[in-house]
């Protein structure tokens, strides 16, 4: 399988952090590679977890400087966005202090002004951790229709100076012109089986092969302004760890979370019709988050900001798709004046007899 592997590489970036951090590694510091992205990133359905494009990834760091030593670190959940990722990425990664991080949201994320300002939000985030890490971002895409968010996200990409490689103007080409059959590569035109994350990573370490043989001379880039309105990166999540709603019918979900991906935990569960949650919150932003599930039926909730019933969003617990639960995140308040709120989740169907219930997972907030 050939590949026009320059292709793939969709911004060459400022490269002052990634050649500091090679520098480090070559002195044989103990260094953190880190991830953050959607099912591609967690592994789906590669045929173990050490073949997913992250892991191979990582062993590109071991073998390039084997005097060095490395810690993985996967913060990938399958179905979620770069919205979910500002509200966790302190928790799923910048807690384990990474060194070297890729940000993977670009199949994950719709081509809308909305997400260009998540993924910004998440950039800025990730960039200014205390830490300083050599960020990398990589597009993903669906193997189809060659449909990604990368006009949006290449925007971010350039305007903070970051490295990115691109699967839709490398992989895709070859799928589209019949030299790569895209079932060799992908079952479903999206996530890689083996072989096909051993193709994405590919594209990701010719990059950094790339920039580890390059001379240059170039200087930490100012951190620039917002490009957009940037009120998304100080995204909080509020689950029941950290928030005690005033509480109407629903239970505490007292279950420990083992990992990452083990995500429907530390919410609130309800069946009953009139059951609530009441979150009086802080900023512009709110989000709801819940479980959407293939077991059905399952209750109906209403999310009510500010009391203003007129316009409640609907929040649907049954879930149509085959491929299991969804971690659904739905904005319930976009750019809204910045203060404090309330947000009602209530149930307007269902009954102790059906067989899922609605559960709440978490409220995320956040402010410019």
């Amino acid at each position: 399988m050939q590949i026009e592997y320059e292709r793939g590489i969709s911004n060459p970036g400022n490269l002052y952090r990634m050649k500091k951090l090679m520098a480090r590694a070559e002195a044989g510091e103990t260094l953190n590679i880190g991830f953050l992205g959607g099912s591609i990133t967690q592994g789906c359905l590669a045929s173990a977890p050490e073949l997913c494009y992250a892991y191979r990834v990582f062993q590109w760091w071991e073998k390039t400087f084997p005097q060095a030593k490395f810690h993985y670190i996967n913060a990938g959940i399958g179905g979620t966005t770069s919205h979910f990722g500002t509200a966790r990425a302190e928790s799923d990664l910048l807690s384990h202090k990474p060194d070297f991080v890729i940000i993977e949201f670009s199949v994950n994320d719709e081509s809308t002004e909305f997400f260009r300002e998540t993924y910004e939000g998440l950039v800025r985030r990730v960039w200014q951790d205390e830490n300083e890490p050599a960020v990398m971002l990589v597009h993903n895409v669906y193997y189809n229709n060659g449909g990604n968010a990368q006009i949006m996200h290449g925007q971010i990409a350039r305007h903070y100076q970051l490295p990115a490689v691109s699967m839709q103007s490398s992989i895709y080409p070859e799928v589209v012109a019949g030299r790569i059959p895209n079932r060799e590569i992908t079952e479903d035109d999206l996530h890689p089986n083996d072989k096909g994350h051993e193709l994405v990573a590919s594209v990701i370490t010719y990059a950094l092969d790339k920039i580890r043989m390059a001379q240059t001379d170039d200087e930490e880039p100012e951190f620039p302004a917002p490009l957009t309105q940037n009120c998304y990166e100080k995204a909080v999540r509020l689950d029941n760890r950290n928030y005690e709603p005033e509480n109407y019918g629903f239970v505490k979900d007292t279950r420990v979370q083992e990992e990452v991906k083990d995500c429907f935990k530390n919410g609130w569960a309800a069946k009953e019709k009139g059951s609530s949650l009441t979150f009086t919150v802080q900023g512009s932003e709110i989000a709801v988050q819940f479980k959407r599930c293939v077991t059905q039926p399952a209750p109906v909730a209403l999310a009510i900001v500010d009391h203003d019933e007129a316009h409640a969003v609907t929040l649907d617990a049954n879930f149509d798709e085959d491929w299991g639960d969804s971690l659904t995140l739905t904005p319930v308040m976009v750019h809204g004046a910045n203060g404090t709120h309330t947000v009602e989740v209530r149930l307007i169907s269902g009954d102790e007899t059906m067989p899922a219930a609605f559960e709440l997972i978490s409220v995320i907030t956040s402010e410019k």
